[in-house]
């Protein structure tokens, strides 16, 4: 347990950091969940819709820390790579 206040701040810190981390994260699946769906139906329009909301939302997450650039440029390219796939 901590003893300082610097240390209990600390904690405090970490803890608020944290939930905002996950909520930050929990956008970010929704958006990939949204663009996996679209694929999985086949509709390509739909797809490349959910593709463009979720860009944003993968970048603001490498930008606040959240998540590695090359994790999100990596994923951003294979659902890219998949979209291209779909017949219109």
């Amino acid at each position: 347990m901590a003893n300082h206040s610097s240390a209990k701040k600390r904690i405090r810190q970490t803890e608020r950091r944290t939930e905002v981390n996950r909520q930050r994260i929990g956008t970010i699946r929704t958006g990939l969940r949204k663009v996996e769906e679209a694929i999985a139906v086949g509709d390509k329009t739909v797809a490349d819709a959910a593709f463009r909301a979720a860009q944003p939302l993968l970048m603001s997450g490498v930008s606040k820390g959240v998540m590695p650039a090359n994790t999100v440029s990596r994923k951003l390219s294979r659902l890219s790579k998949r979209i291209k796939g779909l017949s219109a």
